[in-house]
């Protein structure tokens, strides 16, 4: 059963302009480690738009050397 008066936890989307500023990497950065597979890949929201799950990128942040995607971790 729900809990009505616990917090809500939401995975926001965030834009580029937000991870440029969040992370201080350059757009062909970010998209050179989205390659690489050592930063989080967008995800489609529209026709023409992406972003990322803020909890992704705070991941990253959180350790940039040892960031790996979920799945990769979880089975470690």
């Amino acid at each position: 059963m729900l809990d009505r008066n616990a917090p809500i936890r939401e995975d926001r989307i965030i834009r580029l302009k937000t991870v440029l500023a969040r992370t201080g990497l350059s757009r062909s950065t970010i998209y050179r480690k989205i390659a690489e597979g050592t930063f989080p890949p967008q995800i489609r929201i529209s026709v023409n738009g992406s972003g990322w799950h803020e909890s992704d990128v705070n991941r990253w942040i959180a350790d940039p050397a040892s960031w790996r995607p979920k799945h990769e971790s979880d089975a470690a």
